[in-house]
Formats: structure tokens, C-alpha cells, sequence
């Protein structure tokens, strides 16, 4: 029981920061840049979001973005994110399908408990990449863009991005902390069996011993 609710909470967490990581690589509000204070940037429709596809202009009255289509041209911080984090949002899909049909409720043909330890910790260790991956992108983003643009802000899917990498990280290691015993199928040669006439356990003969007595 203690082994499927870790399983359980480490399935719920992963799937919740898997989500955030889609949240985090869809949307373009990872970092605020601004040349003078917030205020002037504002009144002067200056203060500017950016984010991995798109570079956009926030003002009271204005949303305005610039989609970066220019892939050769971008600074090699925007390339690298974006391939981390596309490769994130993939390694979900396998990790979580890996983790579900580790569950004790989910049976499979010729399915043992050992095929589906290992089958969850090949998702532990995916939901850990997929942090891992995350983490490096969420970090460099704005590391670049504060030197080349000058850094005011983190943005909402910055954030996303960090709760999605930690829920990830966290969940693939709940994971990969459930233990399973594999349940084999008893050995004839260590069986035994219950006499009523002496009242002792005695070691279970093969079936042919058996066949052999009843034919004499």
C-alpha cells in the first residue's frame, strides 16, 4: 500500500510539473528588459517581454509581438533553450506512459512485478532528465538575455518552469524510491504438503512420482 501511494504522489507530481514545462515552452513571458526604470518604460511603451519564440511590447495599451523566425541569426542561449526544452516536452510522453503501466492496478501480458519496477524507474529517470533539461534552460535564458540586453525581471513562464523542472524532479525521485519484490511462481522442488494421516509436512513429489504410484 506504501508503494502505491509513493508511486501514486510521485505520478501526480511529475504529470503536474510536465505540464508546466508545456506552460513554460508555450508561452513568452520569461523575462522583462527595460533600458530606465519601470515606470519610464512603461509611459514610453518600452518595457519589453521575451520569451523563446517571440519578442513582444507590454504597455497599458499595447501587446505587441515580434515572432523570431530568424533561427540562424538568434543568439546560440535562444537556440540551446529552445531544443532543451522541446526535448523536455517530448521525454514527457515516454516517461509517463512508462509510469502508468508500472502501476500495480495495470496488467500486461507475461507482466512480472520486476518488469514493472524497472519499467518505473526508466520513468523516474526520464521525469529527472526532463528537469534536468529544464533547469538548464530556464537558468541560461535569462543569464543571456541580462547580457545582452540588460535583464529587469523574471517573467510568469519563467516561473512555470521552475515549479514544472522541481514537480518533475521531485516526482521522478519519489519514483525511482518505490521498491517492488518480484512475485515468482513457487518451485515444485520447494513445496510441500499437509498429511492428514501423519499430521507432517512433507517435501511435494513430482508429478511423475505421483502418476507412477497410482499406476502401481
Amino acid at each position: 500500500m506504501a508503494h502505491m501511494c509513493r508511486q501514486l504522489t510521485g505520478s501526480a507530481a511529475s504529470c503536474a510539473g510536465w505540464i508546466g514545462v508545456i506552460v513554460a515552452t508555450a508561452t513568452n513571458d520569461w523575462v522583462r528588459t527595460c533600458d530606465y526604470t519601470v515606470t519610464t518604460c512603461v509611459r514610453m511603451d518600452e518595457l519589453g517581454s521575451r520569451g523563446l519564440w517571440a519578442e513582444c511590447v507590454i504597455s497599458p495599451a499595447l501587446y505587441h509581438c515580434v515572432a523570431l523566425n530568424q533561427i540562424l541569426t538568434l543568439p546560440a542561449y535562444i537556440q540551446t533553450s529552445r531544443a532543451l526544452m522541446i526535448c523536455a516536452c517530448l521525454l514527457g510522453l515516454p516517461a509517463m506512459l512508462l509510469v502508468l503501466m508500472s502501476m500495480p492496478c495495470v496488467r500486461l501480458q507475461n507482466d512480472t512485478s520486476a518488469v514493472k519496477l524497472r519499467r518505473g524507474r526508466v520513468g523516474g529517470v526520464l521525469f529527472i532528465l526532463m528537469a534536468v533539461c529544464s533547469i538548464i534552460s530556464t537558468v541560461w535564458f535569462p543569464i543571456g538575455v541580462h547580457q545582452s540586453e540588460g535583464l529587469m525581471s523574471f517573467g510568469f513562464s519563467l516561473y512555470a518552469g521552475w515549479v514544472g523542472a522541481a514537480l518533475c524532479l521531485l516526482g521522478g525521485s519519489v519514483i525511482l524510491c518505490c521498491h517492488g519484490n518480484d512475485i515468482r511462481t513457487p518451485s515444485r522442488e520447494n513445496s510441500f504438503y499437509y498429511s492428514r494421516q501423519r499430521g507432517t509436512a512433507t517435501p511435494m513429489d513430482p508429478p511423475a512420482n505421483h502418476a507412477k504410484s497410482a499406476m502401481v
